[in-house]
């Protein structure tokens, strides 16, 4: 089983770079083309989830990212320390000094553009876009914060 774990500070610039790694090792992994754009999104919102709690939470504290393949699965791990909710979700806020957007909402995967605004989604929705791209969604309680497991099935060895 091959594993690579990367690190961050929860920056909404290094968002892309998990984003990017996430698609290179799907790829190496065996994950069918026509599905990097889905690993991509997926990856990109959860983390971008992450990197919301931990500005709001525990901005010292790195988010982790664990891209594995068990051979017939690629797996992506997202791993917060923000404080979990009673629903089990990040506690995630709307960033410092507020844009107008309500609170409890979630940052959109690629949403920092080039002027730094932050576009928001409603709280809850990070958690649907993810469902809708990933064969599996796993979220559970971590350590001290939450972790968002996505998987996606591997191309047959003989495609």
């Amino acid at each position: 089983m091959a594993t690579v774990e990367v690190t961050f500070t929860p920056l909404p610039a290094h968002v892309r770079t998990a984003r990017l790694v996430a698609t290179a090792v799907a790829r190496r992994s065996g994950v069918d083309e026509s599905l990097l754009d889905e690993v991509r999104l997926a990856v990109g919102e959860a983390c971008s989830r992450a990197v919301e709690a931990h500005q709001k939470h525990c901005p010292k504290l790195p988010i982790r990212v664990v891209l594995s393949d068990n051979g017939e699965r690629f797996e992506v791990v997202v791993t917060d320390a923000a404080p979990v909710e009673g629903d089990g979700v990040p506690a995630v806020a709307a960033p410092a000094g507020g844009n107008g957007s309500a609170p409890g909402a979630a940052l959109a995967p690629g949403a920092a553009g080039n002027d730094g605004a932050i576009m928001q989604l409603p709280a809850g929705v990070g958690l649907a876009v993810i469902s809708g791209l990933a064969d599996d969604v796993r979220i559970s309680p971590a350590d001290d914060g939450t972790s968002v497991a996505m998987s996606w099935k591997r191309r047959s060895a003989s495609a």
